[in-house]
Formats: structure tokens, C-alpha cells, sequence
């Protein structure tokens, strides 16, 4: 493979944009194609092997054009520009910007950052109920809370609902001060928090009066029927299949659904089965029923939260293996006992005779 060099364009009001600061974005691509790279007077040179230096030169391009359309450039950014390259697909990143979904009251763009994100984005259009599953930190719950902001501005629904089972994670937390609405607050208050940052705390406030957003515990909607609205229930690992079939049988006519949940962090009982796990495999096949499936490269928090959440993966894949090499052996050394004491009556009965 030839050693080649090649010169980039970049205008200086962009230049801080796409290298990071202190060069960050820069040596990150540096390191993942092993290319040298020289930023001199606007223009970058980029030394290494040809085919490296074609894909740091297409990450540049991609993050160009970001920072043309107004985005801040991220480390999620980079590095999944970099994902993209080698899978040739580096041109999607500019693709997925297209996708604007709203923006929040200080004037922020709100869009998918991934192909996972976009697909899941596209599914809730398109679809009556959707499934968005995955591990924390691939804005399952933010994009949904966008999407049913966007649709009761654009009036194709009248409210919006949002719910989530209200159970503590893996603590006990006791009997909580204050009336009853005091005591749940807590549970809601990631929902509260995505309102407040998209619609704004007095758009918030004015809506709920007026009853066209509620948010409310999962036990609250039993025994209504749920029409032209937008519904979002999230947590849904930590319902129980009771639970789910509850929610799912009171969707009225006018009304959009999504369903989010991480099958990882479940908080029911032991031996509690999920609502969300036996929802996926009872309505698979069902036509107007959509499903997504993020993963943790559609994590779009700090990069570090991208690699716990493959550390845990690896880790609970590695103790899934052990698990089933132990049961095996379980299995052989019990069959082993079966057949010495089958063979040791047998003996017996032999020497009888």
C-alpha cells in the first residue's frame, strides 16, 4: 500500500468547529486511520497510507458539512463518522442531519444522530404502536417525547400522555412524605425534565392545566380509553405482562403509541417476567406494530456511556456462555449418575438371578 498525502480545505470559522478543542476531534481521526495530520493556514494535510487517508479525508468532508448546516460537532460525532467509514457508509451522517424533528425552547435542533435513531424516527411515523429498545443513553424516550410535542403542535393529536411504572430501582425507598402526587413526581421526573427542555416550563404549565399533558403512573390508566392522543410509556421493562396487555388494550381511535425500554435494567422481582419481553414476542407479526432495536452504537451521550455500555454487554454475554457451559456440564454429569446407577441396578439383578 503507497504512502499519499492530500490537502483539505477548511474555512476558519469552521475550523475550531470540526478539529475540537485543543485538536481533539484531529487526533482521534489520526489515531483511528493512522494518518498524520498537519493544520496549517486553513488547509489540513493528511499523510498516511492511500486508503486511509481517502476515509480521514471523508470524515472531514462529513464534519465539514455538519458544522456548514449549524451543528456543534461532538465526539459522538466524530466517532461515528469514523464507525460509518469503515462500513462505507460515511455519507449517511449528512443524510440523518436532513431529519429535523423540532427544536427546543432555546432554539436547538432536535434530530436523529444514527441509522438506529432515524430507522426508529421513520417507525414512529409510519406506525400506529411502536417498540424502542435498547440500552440507556440512545434517546429512546427524548426522541419519542420530540416526535409527540411535534405532532400535538402540528394538532394531529389533542394531548399527549405520558406514563411509567412506578417502581423503585433496586432500592427501597419507603413511605415518601407528602400527598400522592408528591410521591410519584419522582419517578416522572425524566419526563418532566424532556418537556421542560422542548416545550419550555410555561408552555408545560399552560398545557397541563388545561389537561392536554398529563403525566401520570402506569396504574392510573387502567379503566380509561385513550383516544387522539400521543402516548409514551416508558420503562416498559418494568412492567409486568398483566401490565402491558392493561396499557395496550386502552388505545383509542386518533392515537399514536411508543414503547421504550432497556431489557438490561430491569427492576421487577426475581422471577417477575417483563411485560415488555412477552409484548415483543405476542405482537412480532403484527402488520401496524413497528419495532426498533438500538444499540450501543446509537448511544448519543458522553463517549464513556457508549463504552460502559459495551463492557457490560461483553460481560453479560461472557456470563451468558459460562452459564450455558455449566448447565451442559450439569446436564452430562447428572446423565453420567443416571446411567452408573441404571447399570449398578442392573448388575444387581443380575447377580440375583
Amino acid at each position: 500500500m503507497s504512502i499519499m498525502e492530500t490537502i483539505i480545505d477548511i474555512p476558519a470559522e469552521h475550523e475550531k468547529n470540526v478539529f475540537g478543542h485543543f485538536d481533539a476531534y484531529a487526533k482521534i481521526i489520526e489515531r483511528a486511520f493512522n494518518v498524520t495530520i498537519i493544520a496549517r493556514n486553513g488547509e489540513i494535510k493528511v499523510v498516511g497510507a492511500d486508503n486511509n487517508v481517502t476515509k480521514a479525508k471523508s470524515v472531514f468532508i462529513q464534519l465539514l458539512e455538519l458544522s456548514k448546516r449549524g451543528n456543534q460537532i461532538t465526539e459522538q460525532n466524530v466517532n461515528y463518522a469514523i464507525s460509518l467509514c469503515y462500513e462505507d457508509k460515511e455519507r449517511e451522517i449528512v443524510e440523518i442531519d436532513k431529519d429535523l424533528i423540532c427544536h427546543t425552547i432555546s432554539g436547538k435542533p432536535i434530530k436523529p444522530k444514527t441509522i438506529g435513531q432515524k430507522t426508529y424516527v421513520d417507525l414512529i411515523r409510519k406506525k400506529m404502536i411502536v417498540f424502542g429498545v435498547g440500552p440507556a443513553g440512545t434517546g429512546k424516550t427524548y426522541l419519542a417525547m420530540a416526535m409527540g410535542i411535534t405532532a400535538f403542535k402540528n394538532d394531529e393529536v389533542s394531548k399527549i400522555i405520558l406514563t411509567r411504572p412506578a417502581i423503585e430501582a433496586g432500592e427501597k425507598l419507603g413511605f415518601l412524605p407528602g400527598d400522592l402526587q408528591s410521591k410519584v413526581d419522582p419517578y416522572l421526573r425524566p419526563l418532566y425534565d424532556a418537556l421542560n427542555q422542548i416545550m419550555g416550563p410555561e408552555a408545560y404549565l399552560k398545557n397541563s392545566e388545561k389537561g392536554l399533558i398529563e403525566v401520570a403512573p402506569l396504574a392510573y390508566m387502567r379503566g380509561r380509553t385513550l383516544e387522539n392522543a400521543f402516548i409514551i410509556l416508558d420503562e416498559a421493562q418494568n412492567t409486568t405482562p398483566a401490565q402491558m396487555k392493561m396499557f395496550l388494550t386502552r388505545i383509542g381511535f386518533g392515537s399514536k403509541v411508543v414503547i421504550t425500554g432497556d431489557l438490561t435494567q430491569k427492576d421487577l422481582p426475581i422471577g417477575t417476567k417483563s411485560g415488555l419481553d412477552v409484548a415483543i414476542k405476542v405482537l412480532n407479526k403484527i402488520e401496524d406494530i413497528g419495532f426498533s432495536y438500538l444499540t450501543s452504537q446509537d448511544v448519543v451521550r458522553h463517549p464513556l456511556v457508549q463504552r460502559i455500555v459495551k463492557a457490560y454487554d461483553a460481560y453479560e454475554e461472557k456470563l451468558k456462555r459460562f452459564e450455558n457451559k455449566t448447565s451442559d456440564q450439569s446436564k452430562h454429569k447428572t446423565a453420567r449418575k443416571l446411567h452408573y446407577k441404571s447399570e449398578k441396578i442392573r448388575g444387581n439383578r443380575d447377580e440375583n438371578r
